[in-house]
């Protein structure tokens, strides 16, 4: 009997001892998950390390421990897939012969241009060749401009009559068919700039195989010579049309190419090493000291335009790897979502909005209506009388019915 009760004892003790200890763990738990969720819930801002850029002429560069807020993080990841989506919409819409023409994609190359973005401030300009799309509407164009631009509508950017390669906002200088154009453009816009004293810088785009153009020089020349706020930035893919850059270029250290001129690479694949470099070029241009070349390395899903294939002079292996280890989009992704930054249900909110958007914007660039005739002969000459115009052949003339884009848009209740 005393066996007994002191076995009883025992488990009571027991039962008692490990109830205190489960409420104990309890506690401890939610206590965790408390703390788990403050953390999140404070993870606001975080730091991340970027690629070191390479310098020339420059004894310090952009800082590689850059920070992130959540704000900024959600915009960058909703603007990068935009424009990823609305390429891609341009690409099928291409496929269909809804797109006639030209057609240059932007896919891949995303985070140079919202990293640039995101580092300009209210005055700045852009000038770049005919990957513009995607700068288009960074620059204040909707979705439904863009994409009715390429088919050809009135709801395009500029009415149907530039397409691919000619779309235009505020402070936004086009896209630019002609290889290198933009080049000497940009330094012009940044010599109107200096004249104004504005502290601005003009954005200057190329690509790799605009690089070897005579007039880059030309234009670097007199950019340094009078100290112009220039950003002439090497958009690097990696190929001139189908020519790789070692077979094109006796040196592929575009950022070296202006010889005078100071430069920094950049890995353009990595949006906050993108957009911290910018800023400090920014605040260099901003400083008095001049010109800056910049060549942001990157790559392109597509071929050189929808007519090319692009797997002829590179493998659909090596697109994949790039796709799969370099994505601008998916890296970032994984970045801020590691860093409690952002939500994959918060991602994927971004992502149905945004596919909404688009699929909106589809339904007007492929149904919308075409400008009448009458449109060929506007917006020839500014602030001047009607003039009378040749037409198709030498013996058709016919006088300007309206003389802007504008008049005759007014005209059929489209203004």
């Amino acid at each position: 009997m005393p066996f007994f009760s002191s076995l009883v004892q025992l488990e009571r003790i027991w039962s008692t001892t490990m109830a205190l200890f489960a409420r104990q763990i309890q506690s401890l738990t939610a206590g965790g998950l408390r703390t788990q969720q403050v953390r999140l819930a404070s993870s606001t801002e975080v730091s991340f390390h970027t690629k070191p850029c390479k310098l020339h002429k420059l004894d310090s560069g952009p800082n590689t421990s850059v920070t992130l807020n959540k704000e900024d993080a959600l915009k960058y990841y909703r603007d990068m897939q935009v424009i990823r989506r609305m390429e891609s919409a341009a690409g099928n819409l291409y496929k269909e012969k809804k797109i006639r023409g030209f057609c240059h994609l932007y896919s891949g190359q995303e985070a140079c241009a919202v990293g640039m973005k995101a580092a300009m401030t209210e005055g700045d300009a852009v000038i770049t060749a005919y990957r513009c799309h995607g700068w288009t509407w960074l620059l204040g164009a909707t979705v439904t401009e863009v994409l009715a631009e390429l088919t050809g509508r009135i709801a395009g950017n500029v009415h149907g009559k530039g397409g691919s390669m000619h779309m235009y906002t505020k402070n936004f200088y086009g896209g630019n068919g002609i290889v290198g154009a933009q080049q000497p453009l940009g330094a012009g816009v940044a010599l109107a700039m200096k004249y104004r004293e504005q502290k601005n810088v003009c954005v200057t785009l190329y690509g790799d195989g605009a690089a070897n153009q005579g007039q880059l020089f030309e234009a670097t020349n007199m950019a340094k010579l009078w100290d112009l706020p220039v950003l002439f930035v090497c958009e690097n893919n990696g190929f001139g049309m189908g020519t790789a850059v070692e077979r094109a270029s006796a040196s592929t250290e575009y950022y070296t190419r202006g010889d005078y001129v100071p430069g920094i690479w950049v890995d353009g694949m990595d949006i906050l090493a993108v957009r911290e470099a910018t800023k400090w070029a920014k605040e260099y241009c901003d400083s008095g000291k001049g010109p800056l070349m910049m060549e942001m390395a990157t790559y392109r899903y597509h071929g050189h335009s929808m007519s090319d294939p692009g797997t002829s002079y590179r493998s659909r292996e090596e697109i994949q790897e790039v796709r799969k280890t370099r994505d601008p989009i998916t890296g970032f992704k994984d970045r801020i979502i590691t860093s409690s930054l952002a939500t994959e249900e918060e991602l994927k909110a971004i992502d149905k909005e945004v596919r909404k958007e688009v699929d909106e914007a589809l339904k007007i660039a492929t149904s919308d209506g075409v400008l009448p005739p009458e449109a060929l002969y506007t917006d020839i000459y500014h602030n001047t009388p009607a003039q009378a115009i040749r037409g198709a052949t030498i013996d058709e003339t016919i006088v300007q019915p309206y003389k802007t884009s504008a008049d005759l848009l007014k005209a059929i209740g489209r203004a």
